[in-house]
């Protein structure tokens, strides 16, 4: 029995922390086969494989704009430094390092825009947050693999205002369309808008023609 509990084998995506007497030793064991000393050694095992998580998220926008989010994150403990994992959080590191490491970086980063700005620079906002997150994660010896934001979502009020906004450009845009159209039909209507906006005073000198020239045709 002493004999056959002095080995044992670390699997593949696995690393092992040694602890003596339950104190975590420098030392952390690969894949293979190991020994440990009976009755003052013990291994726990960890996972150092790419795990997923899909966390959501709300902050405030630079202008105070509600926003909420939903983050997916693909992630892996660094294999050399499992040992410090496990002295300084355990093996739940990731409820209690990666959910509040995304929430921190998702508020820092988006009260640094605007609601709208979210919206028309959401590859800058992406790049910024992942920089936040895997600064923040590599303090706790986790390596982000892959970050992206799955979706943002607006108050019902910003929703509203944003619709109005479209819209009202929208009506513009074919107004604008409109005129020039008539512009390009008709050109006795320049003469019409130039009448429009004319204070009343006759110019000193009008050059080689007058804008009134052809009025009465």
């Amino acid at each position: 029995m002493i004999i056959f509990g002095a080995f044992g084998t670390i699997g593949a995506g696995e690393r092992g922390v040694l602890l003596q007497f339950g104190a975590v030793q420098d030392k952390v064991l690969g894949e293979g086969l190991y020994f440990k000393i009976p009755f003052v050694q013990s291994v726990v095992k960890m996972d150092v494989q790419t795990q997923k998580d899909e966390v959501p998220a709300s902050a405030s926008s630079k202008d105070l704009q509600m926003v909420t989010s939903k983050i997916a994150l693909n992630y892996h403990p660094a294999p050399d430094s499992v040992n410090k994992i496990w002295q300084e959080v355990g093996r739940n590191y990731n409820t209690r390092i990666i959910a509040p490491s995304i929430q921190e970086a998702v508020k820092a980063t988006i009260a640094k825009f605007t609601a709208e700005e979210l919206i028309t620079k959401r590859e800058d906002v992406k790049e910024q947050i992942k920089k936040n997150l895997t600064k923040r994660l590599l303090e706790n010896f986790i390596v982000v693999d892959r970050f992206n934001i799955i979706d943002f979502s607006f108050s019902e009020a910003f929703n509203t205002a944003i619709e109005a906004k479209v819209t009202a450009d929208q009506g513009k845009a074919e107004a604008i369309k409109i005129e020039a159209q008539a512009l390009i039909q008709n050109p006795k209507v320049v003469e019409l808008r130039w009448i429009e906006k004319w204070d009343g005073k006759v110019p000193t000198y009008w050059g080689e023609a007058s804008p009134f020239i052809g009025l009465n045709r």
